[in-house]
């Protein structure tokens, strides 16, 4: 181009020469750039929610330290072969540490998190789920011409607060949590007797005191059907939920919903697999009806169940049927989605049969980059508990492709969705709509190369999380109205020209995938890296929890990594609980209480 462009770089210092200001940063791809410091260049430190401005301009030179972790906005010009920087931006004040690798760093993140999502869905006139709305604007504030109530957003949000309380302990977040809750269960859940089932409705659209209940998806994706991650996100909330409180009807409810993927979406024939979608008359995944989505099954059918409400639900209640289902699922990963003879990515949608369907809407022959990562991340977890070889090599396998294929190795940060093969002379991956970075498909990226790293010591992966962190943590943090951008440009910049790309709360964007970076950031983080103890709170119903059993393991880690190291009820010492085995017993009270438990590495 024969025009001034700016751009970010991001990479680690090579050299400062302060004899014209120049600085060398090398890139996550290799390559060095030869930069060069504006007259009027300025630099700050990494912002967390809630945190003012740190304008380190005037330490900047001395903190251009060889090896130091940066990102450099500026300015390349055609008739120079030098990168003029404008501004910077460091992640720590030391070297080796990221200040997002602190112990509280996501605490006080998803405390900002949870508040902006009180205020903006709630205001001041208390937590009533009437006034809820799918939408909000960049500013927080909701639709006033949509007013649609989605059950899986109501139920992402839920699982927002219910990890909000888990990682701080304040009670509004658990009022909202057990509001939501029980919201969902008043005006969205549906119980088939004759099939002992729940299912949800999509929605329901509320204006002054009328409900009108929408049983079919509305999204374009799955319109007129019951799409399985509809049902599978709707117990999300509720689950987690369920790891505070104990509630005996949310895990009713969750059995019920489990039983409905068993009987209806599952593929009894030899094939296995669930179904992506069933008739909303007739519960039958092969209708006539479903169109393009008749007799398929994706990733959202089959993966989503795990990290969306499965394995809370087995840490919750130790049931082997959960387990199984658990192990089935990723026994049907590891052998229908890897295509590596035809493409770096995995197939993500198929026929029946497990052909893969490369046809469909607007996926095509595509990958959402997000999706391999995904599955690695998870992997992982399951590897925990049953440390089965397969997992490990294809978590392993999608952890080494997916940087050179997935990532930008030059601004930093995660891409969206790109085409699967390369074409012709191509040696590029490309972009499906855009060169945008979606902020879930950073989460991703974060939780899987700290969970790697954590459990196999691998620096390597390391690395590959914070330099995911840092992107995340410098460009999609929303510092001046709260909460974070569904979208950045690949040069960090927030998209925001429109659309759900705009909002901060939509179908696709509610409280959930950056309030469960948040928490298992600090558990992979602080537990497994950094040997730094956690604490969690829990506030069980009277009538809470078979036995009295509190199960307070925060995620599946490796086995005798973790201990509970003290426990308070109400603010009193209290030690029947089991150190090893991480539960509690809880007291035999008909008062609710509110329990403090301290896990620690072992």
């Amino acid at each position: 181009m024969k025009t001034p462009t700016s751009d970010l770089i991001a990479g680690y210092v090579t050299y400062f020469n302060p004899d014209g200001d120049r600085l060398g940063i090398k890139t996550s791809a290799g390559d060095e750039f030869h930069t060069v410091l504006s007259p009027m260049a300025y630099a700050k430190m990494l912002q967390n929610l809630d945190e003012s401005y740190i304008d380190v301009t005037g330490k900047m030179r001395s903190l251009l330290e060889s090896g130091r972790y940066l990102y450099a906005y500026g300015i390349f010009y055609p008739d120079s072969p030098d990168f003029e920087v404008k501004f910077l931006v460091f992640v720590g004040y030391q070297v080796d540490r990221f200040l997002f690798e602190n112990p509280t760093w996501w605490v006080n993140q998803v405390r900002s998190l949870a508040n902006f999502y009180l205020n903006a869905q709630f205001g001041k006139d208390g937590i009533d789920y009437r006034h809820y709305r799918t939408h909000l604007s960049l500013a927080g504030i909701r639709s006033t011409t949509n007013y649609s109530q989605e059950t899986d957003t109501i139920s992402r949000l839920v699982y927002g607060f219910a990890t909000a309380y888990l990682m701080t302990g304040e009670e509004p977040f658990l009022e909202a949590a057990e509001k939501g809750t029980e919201y969902l269960r008043e005006h969205m859940r549906f119980l088939d007797i004759d099939n002992d089932i729940v299912y949800r409705y999509h929605g329901i659209n509320v204006k002054d005191k009328l409900e009108q209940k929408i049983f079919a998806s509305e999204f374009s994706d799955d319109y007129y059907a019951i799409p399985a991650y509809e049902q599978i996100y709707a117990l999300a909330g509720l689950v987690q939920t369920y790891r505070i409180n104990g509630d005996a009807r949310i895990l009713n409810d969750a059995r019920l919903t489990v039983k409905l993927f068993e009987q209806f979406f599952r593929d009894r024939s030899e094939y296995g697999g669930y179904f992506s979608h069933l008739d909303p008359v007739t519960l039958d995944p092969h209708s006539e009806a479903l169109g393009q989505n008749k007799g398929k099954k994706n990733w959202n059918s089959i993966g989503d169940h795990a990290p969306a409400y499965l394995i809370n639900l087995w840490l919750a209640t130790g049931e082997q049927k959960y387990f199984q289902m658990l192990e089935n699922t990723f026994d049907t990963i590891v052998k229908r989605f890897p295509d590596y003879g035809y493409s770096p990515f995995v197939q993500e949608r198929f026929y029946a049969d497990w052909s893969p369907d490369r046809s469909w809407g607007w996926q095509q022959d595509r990958a959402v980059v997000g999706h391999n990562l995904k599955i690695a991340w998870n992997l992982l977890r399951m590897y925990n508990i049953q440390p089965k070889s397969e997992y490990l090599e294809l978590a392993c396998k999608i952890a080494d492709l997916m940087p050179e294929v997935g990532s930008d190795r030059t601004r930093g940060g995660w891409y969206d969705v790109v085409e699967r093969r390369l074409k012709n002379n191509e040696s590029y991956y490309r972009f499906v709509w855009h060169d945008r970075k979606a902020w879930w498909q950073q989460e991703q990226a974060i939780l899987a190369y700290y969970i790697l790293a954590a459990c196999l010591k691998n620096p390597r992966y390391h690395q590959l999380a914070q330099a995911a962190a840092s992107f995340y943590n410098a460009w999609f943090l929303d510092t001046e109205d709260g909460g974070v951008y569904f979208n950045v440009l690949a040069n960090g910049m927030p998209y925001l020209a429109g659309g759900n790309e705009r909002n901060k709360s939509s179908h696709s964007m509610s409280g959930y995938h950056s309030t469960e970076l948040c928490y298992l950031a600090a558990v992979y983080t602080n537990l497994l890296i950094y040997k730094q103890p956690m604490d969690f709170y829990f506030k069980p119903l009277a009538d809470g929890f078979d036995q009295r059993i509190l199960r307070v393991s925060p995620d599946i880690l490796p086995p005798n990594s973790i201990k509970i190291k003290a426990c308070e009820i109400d603010g009193e010492k209290y030690t029947n609980f089991d150190s090893q085995g991480l539960t509690v017993t809880l007291p035999d009270s008909k008062d609710r209480v509110k329990l403090k438990v301290q896990i620690a590495p072992i």
